[in-house]
């Protein structure tokens, strides 16, 4: 029975393994186990809802709980095991498999969706004069829209955005859809990036050979490891081929990024201020709280020039103008240009 067992999850991990695992991926894995056994058994589709960096505590304090079945037995049981995690009646929805499975991609594909809406508003505020950050207040207080997941900034990133949002327009395209709004979001996404640098570059007028720019932050998010589609992956990528020299550091996404090929181009160094010696600019790309509030004296101190580029909007316009640094960030004036 193991062996069987074994042979099974072998089956799936052909789904799991695949970048872009489209809807109705239950149907084809019931379909596979069927064929190789009599054994009566049932799928469940139980999507996760799992935020990174807090895992943990969304596992045990989940807001709602998904099953997808068609069968009750396997209702039932996944309804037992759920409980003790829902007793302060956080709710668990029951449905089909693949609806189930719609859920997952939908709600983040829609997050990314408000996401990249966002930067394309910062790139309209930039024109205007515009400050994004009081247009993101003044959205979010509508409790139709609400405050999160309207932060600008050089893009999103991680294993679940991209993967999922590619899944779904897949899904789409597969079954004759073509499902523009998200085609949109992907495009727009790896722009975004892409507009960043170009930001960087055009400040040193497109040559950026001999030039040192410090980063900080690789990990897609902070209180999390994770490099993959981090934004920083693509910039320091661009940076490296148009001549610059770069300097990095992560407080947790050093080993994941010490793997990447572009880390053997890269210097890495064991904290935030070490990478800055005679850097000619600083890069921010990840929102870690060590760097929200730094030593801007020491800052000064170890850098060739006072320009910071801040991908996450990270530190107030105030400040940098007070300090005296040259600041440019996503969707806000830049500050002493």
């Amino acid at each position: 029975m193991a062996g069987q067992v074994a042979n099974y999850f072998d089956s799936y991990r052909i789904f799991v393994n695949k970048s872009t695992v489209p809807v109705g991926t239950a149907k084809e894995v019931t379909d596979i186990i069927r064929a190789k056994t009599d054994v009566p058994f049932d799928v469940v589709s139980n999507p996760e809802f799992l935020r990174e960096g807090v895992a943990v505590e969304d596992f045990m304090k989940p807001d709602r709980i998904v099953i997808g079945t068609s069968s009750d037995k396997a209702r039932q049981t996944m309804k037992k095991l759920y409980e003790p995690f829902v007793q302060q009646g956080n709710p668990i929805y029951l449905m089909d498999n693949v609806s189930a499975e719609m859920v997952k991609y939908a709600a983040n594909a829609y997050l990314a969706t408000r996401i990249t809406f966002m930067n394309e508003i910062a790139n309209i505020c930039e024109r205007v004069h515009a400050d994004v950050d009081s247009v993101r207040l003044g959205m979010g207080s509508d409790n139709r829209i609400g405050k999160r997941f309207l932060f600008a900034g050089a893009g999103y990133g991680g294993s679940c955005f991209p993967k999922d949002t590619q899944a779904l327009f897949t899904t789409a395209d597969n079954y004759g859809y073509h499902f523009k709004v998200l085609n949109s979001v992907l495009e727009k996404n790896a722009e975004q990036k892409q507009q960043f640098f170009e930001k960087i570059s055009a400040y040193f007028k497109d040559d950026l050979k001999g030039k040192k720019i410090a980063i900080w932050g690789i990990a897609f998010k902070p209180n999390t490891d994770d490099i993959r589609e981090a934004p920083a992956l693509t910039i320091i990528d661009l940076l490296l081929k148009n001549g610059a020299t770069v300097s990095a550091f992560d407080p947790e996404g050093m080993p994941n990024f010490e793997k990447n090929p572009l880390a053997k181009q890269t210097e890495l160094g064991k904290d935030s201020y070490s990478i800055l010696k005679d850097a000619d600019a600083l890069v921010i790309l990840t929102e870690w709280g060590e760097f929200k509030n730094p030593d801007f004296s020491k800052i000064k101190s170890l850098m060739k020039s006072n320009l910071i580029f801040d991908g996450r909007n990270l530190l107030s316009l105030e400040e940098m103008n007070r300090e005296g640094f040259t600041y440019f960030s996503v969707g806000r004036e830049p500050q002493n240009a």
